[in-house]
């Protein structure tokens, strides 16, 4: 397999080829302790039947996921039946050069707090009780005292049987590195999914609730008779949210900002510095990612510093934004809006342009019943190659990619250009494809084009091969060019 640096804002390779991923996150949500006993494998199939199909829809990356309670269900003991399973996993990835970054997942911190991720000995939540979600299980984000009080106990690197929780959280990063330091699939460490600001995030729901009422009632944007029409209106309930378009959400967003900007700055960046010091202990190898908190999946400006160690900035590290609509997790999912979640990937680019380093989108997209929220995700998807981005998906499920939905994101791309990009673009409508990208020098490998089928035509100065992806219609063109800026084009 090829290995993947940094360089400014896009991943490379070896050969100094700009590279893009895309694929799924696959997670494992489970306690080590469930209804079937103690977890010793990770919950998913990953026969050669799913590679196939993952590879043929374009897909050469995933985003591993699992619990910090499946990785160290008791203080210093870790489960290395389970870890021996993922580095399994990594065998066969690499075996079909499928690249994986890890992620130590949690929401709402623990399963000992009605969420899930932390082991029991780590969720430290003094004189609160744990409230069960009775509405969406986000609210115990927004109103879980016990949650919040966790998160504020990790971030505060409490003590627990005498060590610090971040302590041994960072010895259960440092151990897994040593595990997998040497697996060519590897792509990187991502040291946990959603940071959440403990209660201060409490305050910032409250603040963001707030700020909607007033704006609601008083902001000139807002046509408020149209609004309580389409309220009042059983036909048109669901458009109501169609009234808070990307700028009017992002005014009210903006009111949790301070308190987000603190809890990046003075709790989330030392974190990532603290993870890190501690893989690259062991290796130098993976990318370390930097994530956003949970609240700017919403469009609050994410704050994060780049991560340094020793006083020496980092040089393989990503930033791996988080971004859905209000109407993710309902069945409302098919009035999703585009200025909404558009502003949010704006606010995520300009973050990009702050740390000057590659993005790949972690959690994006949702779901629903039908095929009418399709269009939203082309739209994501435009935004995406717009922006050079690489992307997993949330979230696989069993036969999501004989799905409509992995028609949509099966679409051509370039996986790996020996140049810089300057733009790439798929016109569903008209089919065809346009790659243009600057080549400074001769490369020892060629650009490589995924293609969902086999192009009808093709133009480009170079010379070319096309290669049929195995039981499938996909294919990868093949191009091999010299030094100066070249155009393809594909018709289909």
């Amino acid at each position: 397999m090829n290995t993947i640096s940094t360089f400014g804002k896009v991943f490379v390779d070896e050969f100094g080829r700009e590279r893009v991923f895309k694929g799924f996150n696959i997670v494992d949500k489970r306690n080590f302790k469930g209804e079937d006993g103690e977890a010793k494998s990770f919950n998913f199939d990953f026969s050669d039947t799913f590679f196939e199909r993952y590879k043929a829809r374009g897909f050469n990356i995933l985003r591993l996921g699992f619990s910090w309670d499946l990785i160290e269900p008791e203080p210093g003991k870790y489960n290395e039946e389970f870890l021996d399973d993922i580095g399994k996993i990594l065998d066969k990835c690499a075996e079909q050069e499928i690249f994986v970054f890890l992620d130590i997942h949690q929401d709402c911190y623990s399963a000992h707090v009605h969420g899930n991720g932390n082991p029991a000995g780590a969720t430290l939540i003094d004189k609160y009780k744990p409230r069960k979600p009775k509405l969406v299980w986000a609210e115990l984000y927004f109103i879980g005292k016990a949650v919040h009080r966790a998160f504020d106990n990790f971030w505060d690197n409490r003590e627990y049987n005498g060590k610090g929780l971040q302590d041994y959280y960072a010895d259960m990063w440092k151990h897994m590195a040593e595990k997998f330091k040497d697996k060519p699939a590897l792509f990187g460490f991502d040291f946990m999914n959603e940071p959440y600001p403990g209660k201060d995030g409490g305050k910032i729901f409250r603040k963001i609730v707030y700020k909607a009422i007033r704006v609601t009632l008083f902001d000139r944007d807002i046509k408020r008779g149209k609004l309580i029409s389409d309220a009042l209106h059983k036909d048109r309930r669901f458009q109501v949210l169609d009234h808070y378009t990307g700028d009017i959400f992002m005014k009210i967003t903006s009111a949790g900002s301070a308190l987000m900007k603190k809890f990046d700055v003075e709790r989330y960046s030392p974190f990532t510095r603290k993870m890190t010091a501690a893989v690259r202990e062991v290796t130098d190898n993976g990318i370390v990612f930097i994530d956003n908190s949970y609240w700017s999946n919403i469009g609050i400006p994410c704050s994060n510093l780049l991560i340094e160690v020793d006083g020496k900035k980092e040089p393989k590290q990503c930033f791996q934004p988080h971004g859905y609509d209000l109407m993710v997790d309902t069945p409302a999912y098919k009035y999703a809006n585009n200025s909404r979640v558009g502003a949010i990937f704006a606010e995520h680019k300009r973050t990009q342009e702050r740390l000057g380093i590659p993005v790949l989108v972690g959690e994006w997209g949702g779901g629903g019943e039908g095929t009418e929220w399709l269009p939203h995700v082309r739209y994501l998807l435009e935004v995406f190659e717009q922006n050079k981005w690489s992307y997993a998906y949330w979230h696989y499920s069993e036969g999501i990619l004989d799905a409509p939905l992995s028609d949509v994101l099966a679409r051509p791309y370039p996986k790996a250009v020996s140049g810089t990009v300057t733009d790439f673009v798929y016109d569903l409508e008209a089919e065809t494809f346009t790659l243009t990208y600057d080549q400074d020098k001769v490369f020892d490998a060629s650009t490589v084009i995924y293609t969902h089928k086999t192009p009808k035509d093709i133009v480009t100065d170079g010379e070319y091969t096309v290669e049929a992806i195995k039981n499938s219609n996909a294919a990868h063109v093949i191009i091999k060019t010299g030094v100066g800026k070249h155009n393809v084009s594909m018709k289909f």
